[in-house]
């Protein structure tokens, strides 16, 4: 071996060493090692935690508006039979029966003022 066939070994030997040394620092950094873990738990944490949120946001959405249709439903059902029971009329019975008695009076007015002027002349 030659001169500079010992420097280079040196030199890989050395840098070697120097990775195995900085290795061996990372291994002895507990408090960095441990930051990391925790670091990553709490990120993983808030992502199940922003997932979760968000299944129950829209379960909730979905139970609400399931709700509101049965409460709408269950209203129109109570509404009609309190009109069956009770012989009361509903509003779109009450628009319909309207118009033949607003027509009648029309006609009855009319009658009124037409036989008022024949009388008058």
């Amino acid at each position: 071996m030659t001169a500079d066939d010992l420097r280079q070994e040196i030199e890989r030997t050395r840098e070697r060493l120097g990775e195995t040394v900085d290795e061996l620092a990372a291994k002895a950094d507990v408090k960095g090692r441990a930051r990391v873990k925790a670091t990553k738990a709490t990120a993983r944490a808030r992502d199940q935690a922003a997932k979760a949120t968000g299944q129950a946001r829209d379960q909730a959405a979905k139970a609400t508006a399931q709700a509101r249709d049965q409460a709408a439903k269950a209203t129109a059902q109570a509404r009609d039979q309190v009109a069956e029971v009770t012989g009361r009329v509903t509003a779109n019975d009450a628009v319909r029966r309207r118009w033949p008695l607003a027509a009648a009076a029309v006609v009855a007015i009319a009658a009124t003022v037409v036989i008022w002027r024949w009388k008058q002349a």
